[in-house]
């Protein structure tokens, strides 16, 4: 039988938190330890995904990866056709065609713009130095932090970054998870230090900090110490 390690205890719940705000808790309670040296005193994370050497996973969560792609190249097969009959058939049936083969063009203009496109759920694993994405149907991401071009956080669950492929092409993901604020804060803190939302500090809700102490469940200090430590 596999052993699973135990997660840490839960903190406790106040009124009106929810869900993506204990994501928030534990993300500020993770930079913190990354900025005080003490991620090697964090428990084990059990995770599928493979580790380098000297890395370790911080979190393991749910999540769904869409691409910004086209889902054609604009290419249609175009019908012709030969009617017989009379003249008022054969016209009739022209225009069908033609009518037929614009829909069709038209389609494969539209397939050929690029859109968001959701790929699929699956489960994300971020460590110290990257975050790996798997799922049955959305096929795989690794995502190291210092290969990425660019990095953003899309929404408060939303991570978005660019990379660039083997073959030279650029690419533009997302990945939707309660984990987000954590992906974006350790790729920003290791490769774009100078982000404005990290130096901004709003990775975080602006009143979270406040908000945490009012319900009885105060939290470290990570947005300000992420901002400080970018001097050292």
């Amino acid at each position: 039988m596999a052993f699973r390690p135990r997660p840490p205890a839960e903190p406790p719940q106040p009124a009106g938190w929810s869900s993506l705000d204990e994501h928030l808790w534990y993300t500020c309670d993770i930079l913190a330890d990354l900025v005080e040296g003490r991620l090697d005193r964090r428990p084990l994370i059990a995770t599928h995904a493979r580790l380098e050497p000297g890395d370790r996973a911080l979190a393991v969560g749910p999540a769904e990866r869409v691409s910004f792609r086209a889902i054609g190249d604009g290419s249609y097969r175009q019908s012709s056709m030969f009617a017989f009959g009379g003249p008022a058939f054969v016209l009739g049936s022209m225009a069908a065609n033609a009518i037929g083969n614009a829909s069709r063009r038209d389609r494969a203009a539209r397939d050929s713009r690029p859109r968001w496109v959701a790929e699929g759920p699956g489960e994300v694993t971020i460590t110290r130095y990257r975050a790996h994405f798997s799922g049955p149907t959305a096929g795989w991401l690794d995502l190291g932090w210092r290969a990425l071009e660019t990095v953003e956080l899309a929404g408060p669950d939303v991570f978005e970054a660019s990379f660039r492929t083997e073959s030279g092409q650029t690419l533009l993901s997302r990945l939707h998870t309660p984990w987000a604020s954590l992906m974006f804060a350790l790729a920003a803190a290791t490769a774009f230090p100078a982000h404005p939302r990290l130096l901004s500090g709003d990775w975080l809700p602006p009143d979270f900090e406040a908000r945490c102490a009012a319900l009885g469940h105060p939290v470290r200090p990570a947005r300000h110490q992420l901002v400080a430590g970018q001097g050292h």
